[in-house]
C-alpha cells in the first residue's frame, strides 16, 4: 500500500467518499516522482491525518472518463459541477475546474492541512452537538515525528458535518425531547417583576408613605434600587464573562471567588430559598384566613387554619414545579397578568373618588394631600432605618432569573437585559404607587360619614379643606387611612377584590420561584461535591434534569416552617442571607477586576469595580440596619461554612480570581524584592535539594523540610540522566505527577526535573536557573553518596566536581549521611506508585517502575525508578514478598524525620565559621514541634589551657545570637594523633585509588593521572596529612561525644580546587562520617547569616 499512488475507483453506484494526495507544488514533477510523493502523502494521511478531502462520485466518475495525466490532482468543488474541465496553473499542474469557475481556489482554508483553523467546539467543556467533543490537534500531533501515534477518529480540519448528517442529529435529538429553555422575557424579566413586586405593593406600601412620607418613601425606595442597581450591574459582568451554566447566585460567586465563598453562600442562599417559600405561603395563607374569619368560616381557628391552608399551598405549588419547567412558566404567566390587572386597576381607582369613599380617607387626587403628606410622620417608635428595614425584602428578588440560569437559552444576554429591567420598572411602579397613594389618601380618617367640619378654626389638616375633621385620631383609634388600614389600596381600586387576587398572585409568583431556584442552587452545588455528604441531591431527572430530590428536600424544608407559622423571627435572617449573596456577587467583580486577570473580560461593560465595591458595602450596611444580631448570625454562619470548605480543600479548579489575584500579588512582591539588597536579618535558608523523584529519598526531603518549612524555598531539583534524545513528554507528566504528591503530604516545596548527561551539569543547570528574583536556592542539599567505592570512580569525580560548582556559584552545601543509606526507590510497596498505564521512558537510566494497586492513571503518586532500562511497564518483585533486613532497616530510617524525635540533644560541631548557617540550621529545627524536646550541643575547637576561656566567648557569642543551647564543649584533643588501627583502616581505604607514581615512569603516571584525575598522588598525601589525620581524629570524638544524638550538624571540611583530588576527598568525608548517627554535614559561603545589631 505504502508503494502505490491511491487510486481513485470510478462508477456511478459508488457513494462512498476516497482520501486524495495533497498537492505537490513542484514545479517539475515527473510520472515517477509523482509517484512517491502519491505514496509519502498516503504515509501521511494514514499516521497522522485522518480525511484529507472528498470527492464526489459523479465528478469523479466525469474525471476519470476524460483520463487524467499522472500530475494532475482533483479539487473537489463544494457544489456539483455539469461540466468537467482541464486547465494549467503553469506550474506542470492541471486542476479540474466547472466551466464557470476555478474551485480549487473556492476551498475552504486549511483543507490541505492537519492543522486546525479556529473553531469554537475547540473550547467547550461539554460534549459537541454532533456527538462526542471536537478537539484540536496537540502540539504533539503536528510536531512529532510520523511514527508516533497516529491521529484518533474523527471529523478532519476543514471537514463540516454533511446536510444529511446534522438533520439525523437533529432528529435524534428531538426524538429524545429537547430541553425547555427560555428567553430573556419569560425566563429572567418576569421571573424578576413577580419576585420584587411581593405582597409589600399592596398591603406595606401605603404604611410607608404614611410613615415616612412621599419624599423619604422616594428616598428608601432610591436606596433599595441602588443596592439592587449596583447588584444587577455585577451579576450582568460576571454572567457575560463566559458560558454560565445552572445554579444561579451560587454558580457566579463560585466561579468567580472559589469553593470557599460560593460553596458557603450557595448552601445558605438554597436554604434562604426554601424557607421564603413558607414566608410567602403563609403570608398567601393569612390573607385567606381573613377573608374566612370575614364571614365566619374558619375551620378551626386562625392559628391552624393557616397551617392547614399553607400545607395545601405548597403542595399545589410543588406539584406545579414537579410537573416541569414549562408548566411553572406558564403558571407564573398567568400570576403576572393578575398582578398587573391588579396594579392598573389602582391607578384607574385612583381617579375615580365616590362620595362613600371618603370617610375613609380617599378623596381623589388633591394638592393639599399631597403637601400634607409629603413630609414624614414616624409614629410608635417607627424611623427611618425601621422603615427602610420594613421595605427592603421589597426590592429583593433580582436574581429569580440568574438561579435558573442553566434553563436560559442564552444566560449571558437574557439575565442583563431582563434583571435591569425588570429593577426598572418595579423600581418606577414602586415610586408611581407612593405619590399616588400620598397624592389621594389622608394619613387619619374615622370611616364616620358624620365627621364633617364643624370648627374651622382648630380643623387644620388637609382633611378639613375637603369637609372632614379627623382631628379625634390624634387620640388614636381610628381605623383607616394610610396609617391604619393595611387594605386601604382595596379600597382605592376600581374592583376591590382584584387587589385581592393580586395579592394571591404577588404571594404565589414569589413563593412559585424560591420553590423553582432553591432546588435548582441546592443541585448545582450538589454536582460540585463540595459537601460530600449531600451529593445525593446532584441527580436529575427528565429531559430537562429536574431536581425532584431537591424538589422534596425544599419542600420539607418550607412545610416545616409553615407549620411552625411564626416567621417574625426567621424573615430577618432570611433577608440577610439574601443580602450577603447580593454582597458577595459585588465583591466578586471587585475582585476580579482587582486581580486584572485576563480572563476577567465580560463583554457587559456598564460596570465599575469601586462602584461594585461600594455596592457590597451598602449591602453589608443594609444587613446590620435590617436587623443586627440577624446580620451577626448571617455572618458567622458564611465564616463557619468557609472555615470548613477551606479544611476540606475541595479537589475543583475554575480559575477563580482569588487564584489571579494571589498570582497578581506573588508577581508584584517577587518584583518588589529585586529592587531590595539583601540583609543579614532576613536570611533564610533557601535550599535546592539534590533529591531525584521526591519519595525517592523521603528522609532527606522531611529534614530540610523542618528547617525550610513557612521560612524559606524549597525546591527538589531532579537530574534526569539520559544516554538518549530526551523524553520531555514524559518529564512533564512527571513534573505534575510529582508536583501533587509533595502537595498530597504538605511538603511545602516545588519539583524541578532537569535532562543531563551527568549529575554535575544537571546540577549546574538547577544551581544557575532554578528561582524567580530574591526567590532563589542559596543552599545545595545532597544526600551522601554511601556506594561510592561500589561503582566507578569517575560518578564520585562528577559528584564531589558537583560540590565544588556550588561552593563556586557562592552556595552553601549540606550533605546529609544515615549509615543506612537514603535511596528506597528500588524498594516496591514503599509509597504509591505510577499506574500500570505509563510506559518507561526510553533511553533513560532511571526507569519508571510502573506498578498501581488503583490503576489510576493520573495518580498523585510519583514514579520510583530502576538502574536499567526495561520494556516491561511491570518490573520487580511482587509488592507482597518479604523485605530483607537490610531493606526493612533501610525503610525504618527513611522515616525517621517525619516523626517526632522525643527529648535528646541536636550536637552542633561547629569548628569553622562559615558565616553561621551550621549553627542556624539547628536553631530552627528546634523551632518545629519535631524537634522541640531536642536541646542543641556545641562542640568547639580550642587550647588545652584556656578551655574555660574559650567557653565563655561562644557562651557569649551565642546569647548575643540569642540562641539557646544546654551546653558547650570545648574540644582540646582535637589535634591528637588519631588511633593506629584508624590510621590502618584509612589507608586500606585510599588504597585502590593511589596513583602510586613512585613505582612507574613520569610520562606514564601523568597519562594516567590524565585519564583518572580522581586518583591520589603520593605528594598530595603528604601534603594533606594533618588534615587527614584530623578527619580520622574527628570521627573518634564524635563517637565518643555524640554516638546518642538525635542529629549531628557538623562544619564540612573543604577540598581545594585542582589540588586534592576526588578520591581523598571522599574518603575524607567517608571517614568523618561513618558509624555515626544521622550526620549533616554543612559549610555556609562565608557570608554571614547570623547577626546580634537590632
Amino acid at each position: 500500500m505504502s508503494g502505490q499512488k491511491p487510486s481513485l475507483k470510478s462508477g456511478a453506484s459508488s457513494q462512498s467518499r476516497f482520501q486524495v494526495a495533497v498537492v505537490t507544488e513542484a514545479s517539475s514533477t515527473t510520472p515517477a516522482s509523482a509517484s512517491t510523493d502519491g505514496s509519502r502523502a498516503q504515509d501521511e494521511s494514514k499516521g497522522r491525518s485522518r480525511v484529507v478531502g472528498f470527492l464526489d462520485s459523479g465528478a469523479l466518475g466525469s474525471a476519470m472518463d476524460i483520463g487524467l495525466p499522472p500530475d494532475v490532482s482533483h479539487e473537489p468543488d463544494t457544489t456539483k459541477s455539469d461540466s468537467i474541465s482541464l486547465h494549467s496553473t503553469g506550474t506542470g499542474h492541471t486542476h479540474i475546474s466547472d466551466s464557470h469557475s476555478n474551485t480549487y481556489y473556492m476551498r475552504t482554508f486549511g483543507h490541505n492541512t492537519i492543522d486546525a483553523v479556529p473553531n469554537i467546539e475547540f473550547y467547550r467543556q461539554t460534549a459537541a452537538p454532533f456527538g462526542e467533543k471536537l478537539t484540536r490537534p496537540s502540539l504533539s500531533e503536528l510536531h512529532d515525528e510520523l511514527d508516533k501515534e497516529p491521529f484518533e477518529d474523527g471529523l478532519a480540519n476543514g471537514e463540516e458535518p454533511s446536510a444529511a448528517e446534522e438533520a439525523a442529529a437533529l432528529a435524534a435529538k428531538e426524538g429524545k425531547g429537547g430541553t425547555v429553555k427560555f428567553g430573556w422575557i419569560k425566563g429572567v424579566l418576569i421571573r424578576c417583576m413577580l419576585n420584587i413586586w411581593g405582597v409589600m405593593l399592596f398591603i406595606r406600601m401605603s404604611w410607608i408613605v404614611g410613615q415616612a412620607g412621599i419624599g423619604l418613601t422616594i428616598a428608601i425606595i432610591l436606596m433599595a434600587t441602588l443596592v439592587t442597581t449596583i447588584t444587577g450591574l455585577s451579576t450582568s459582568a460576571i454572567a457575560t464573562n463566559g458560558f454560565v451554566r445552572g445554579g444561579g447566585a451560587y454558580y457566579l460567586i463560585s466561579r468567580s471567588l472559589g469553593p470557599e465563598f460560593g460553596g458557603s453562600i450557595g448552601l445558605i442562599f438554597a436554604f434562604a430559598n426554601a424557607v421564603a417559600v413558607a414566608m410567602y405561603v403563609v403570608g398567601f395563607a393569612e390573607t385567606v384566613v381573613e377573608m374566612l374569619n370575614d364571614v365566619d368560616a374558619l375551620m378551626t381557628d386562625e392559628l391552624n387554619d393557616i397551617r392547614i391552608v399553607g400545607t395545601l399551598t405548597v403542595i399545589l405549588l410543588l406539584g406545579i414545579s414537579v410537573a416541569g419547567m414549562e408548566w411553572e412558566a406558564k403558571a407564573q404567566i398567568v400570576l403576572l397578568v393578575i398582578l398587573l390587572g391588579a396594579i392598573v386597576n389602582y391607578f384607574l381607582g385612583s381617579f375615580m373618588p365616590t362620595e362613600h369613599k371618603e370617610p375613609k380617607g380617599f378623596f381623589g387626587y388633591h394638592t393639599a394631600i399631597l403637601l400634607e403628606n409629603l413630609v414624614p410622620d414616624f409614629r410608635d417608635e417607627e424611623t427611618f432605618f425601621s422603615v427602610f428595614a420594613i421595605f427592603f425584602p421589597a426590592a429583593t428578588g433580582i436574581l429569580a432569573g440568574a438561579n435558573i440560569s442553566g434553563d436560559l437559552t442564552d444566560p449571558q444576554s437574557a439575565i442583563p437585559k431582563g434583571t435591569l429591567l425588570a429593577i426598572l420598572i418595579t423600581g418606577l411602579t414602586y415610586v408611581a404607587i407612593a405619590i399616588s397613594a400620598g397624592s389621594c389618601i389622608v394619613r387619619d380618617a374615622t370611616g364616620d360619614v358624620n365627621d364633617t367640619v364643624s370648627d374651622t378654626v382648630n380643623c387644620t389638616d388637609a382633611a378639613c379643606t375637603l369637609g372632614y375633621d379627623f382631628s379625634i385620631c390624634k387620640e388614636g383609634g381610628c381605623q383607616y387611612g394610610l396609617m391604619n388600614d393595611f387594605q386601604v389600596m382595596s379600597l382605592v381600586s376600581g374592583f376591590g377584590p382584584l387587589i385581592t387576587a393580586g395579592i394571591f398572585s404577588a404571594t404565589l409568583s414569589s413563593a412559585l420561584a424560591s420553590l423553582v431556584s432553591a432546588p435548582k442552587v441546592f443541585q448545582a452545588l450538589c454536582k460540585d461535591n463540595i459537601y460530600p455528604g449531600l451529593s445525593v441531591f446532584a441527580k436529575g431527572y427528565g429531559k430537562n434534569n429536574e431536581p425532584l430530590r431537591g424538589y422534596v428536600l425544599t419542600f420539607a424544608i418550607g412545610l416545616a416552617f409553615i407549620l411552625i407559622a411564626e416567621l417574625n423571627i426567621i424573615a430577618p435572617i432570611i433577608s440577610n442571607f439574601f443580602l450577603a449573596s447580593y454582597a458577595l456577587i459585588n465583591f466578586s467583580v471587585f475582585h476580579a477586576s482587582m486581580a486584572n486577570s485576563p480572563g476577567w473580560r465580560p463583554s457587559f461593560k456598564y460596570y465599575n469595580m469601586w462602584v461594585s465595591l461600594a455596592g457590597a458595602i451598602l449591602c453589608c450596611v443594609v444587613m446590620f440596619v435590617i436587623n443586627w444580631w440577624a446580620a451577626l448570625v448571617t455572618l458567622l454562619i458564611i465564616l463557619a461554612l468557609y472555615i470548613y470548605v477551606s479544611y476540606k480543600k475541595p479537589d475543583v479548579n475554575w480559575g477563580s480570581s482569588t487564584q489571579a489575584l494571589i498570582y497578581n500579588q506573588a508577581l508584584t512582591h517577587c518584583l518588589n524584592l529585586t529592587g531590595v539588597e539583601d540583609h543579614v536579618k532576613n536570611f533564610r535558608p533557601q535550599c535546592l535539594v539534590l533529591a531525584g523523584y521526591p519519595n525517592a529519598r523521603p528522609a532527606l526531603l522531611q529534614l530540610v523540610h523542618s528547617f525550610t518549612k513557612n521560612i524559606g524555598l524549597m525546591v527538589c531539583g531532579h537530574v534526569k540522566t539520559v544516554s538518549r534524545r530526551p523524553n520531555f513528554k514524559e518529564v512533564l507528566q512527571d513534573h505534575a505527577r510529582c508536583q501533587r504528591w509533595l502537595n498530597k503530604k504538605r511538603i511545602k516545596a516545588f519539583y524541578t526535573p532537569v535532562f543531563s548527561d551527568n549529575l554535575r551539569h544537571g546540577a549546574q543547570l538547577l544551581l544557575q536557573a532554578v528561582g524567580l528574583g530574591r526567590l532563589k536556592p542559596n543552599t545545595l542539599v545532597m544526600g551522601f553518596k554511601n556506594n561510592w567505592s561500589d561503582g566507578d570512580m569517575r560518578d564520585v569525580e562528577i559528584y564531589i566536581n558537583a560540590i565544588h560548582d556550588a561552593f563556586d556559584l557562592q552556595f552553601g552545601v549540606a550533605i546529609l549521611r544515615l549509615q543506612e543509606g537514603l535511596d528506597i526507590s528500588h524498594i516496591q510497596g514503599q509509597d504509591e506508585l505510577l499506574s500500570s498505564q505509563e510506559k518507561p521512558p526510553i533511553g533513560t537510566k532511571e526507569v519508571v517502575i510502573s506498578v498501581s494497586l488503583t490503576k489510576d492513571p493520573d495518580s498523585d503518586s510519583c514514579p520510583s525508578k530502576t538502574t536499567s532500562n526495561q520494556s516491561s511497564p511491570l518490573i520487580g518483585r511482587d509488592t507482597k514478598s518479604p523485605l530483607s533486613l537490610t531493606d526493612q532497616r533501610l525503610l525504618e530510617s527513611s522515616q525517621q524525620f517525619k516523626k517526632k524525635q522525643g527529648k535528646g540533644t541536636i550536637d552542633v560541631w561547629w569548628l569553622f565559621d562559615d558565616g553561621g548557617l551550621t549553627l542556624l540550621i539547628p536553631y530552627l529545627l528546634t523551632n518545629r514541634s519535631k524537634w522541640g524536646d531536642c536541646r542543641i550541643r556545641v562542640f568547639i575547637g580550642g587550647k588545652i589551657n584556656r578551655i574555660d576561656h574559650d567557653r565563655r566567648v561562644m557562651a557569649t557569642l551565642l546569647s548575643r545570637f540569642r540562641i539557646d543551647f544546654s551546653d558547650i564543649n570545648v574540644l582540646g584533643d582535637i589535634n591528637t594523633k588519631p588511633k593506629k588501627h584508624n590510621k590502618l583502616t584509612f589507608k586500606e581505604l585510599i588504597e585502590p585509588y593511589r596513583l602510586k607514581e613512585d613505582d612507574m615512569e613520569q610520562e606514564a603516571a601523568e597519562r594516567l593521572k590524565a585519564q583518572e584525575p580522581w586518583r591520589i598522588t603520593d605528594n598530595e598525601l603528604e601534603l594533606y596529612k594533618a588534615k587527614t589525620n584530623r578527619q580520622i581524629r574527628l570521627n573518634e570524638l564524635l563517637k565518643e561525644h555524640s554516638s546518642t544524638a538525635k542529629l549531628i550538624v557538623m562544619s564540612m571540611p573543604l577540598a581545594r580546587k585542582g589540588t586534592v583530588s576526588s578520591a581523598l576527598y571522599m574518603c575524607w568525608l567517608e571517614t568523618l562520617s561513618k558509624d555515626l548517627p544521622p550526620l549533616l554535614l554543612v559549610r555556609g559561603n562565608h557570608q554571614s547569616v547570623l547577626t546580634f545589631y537590632s
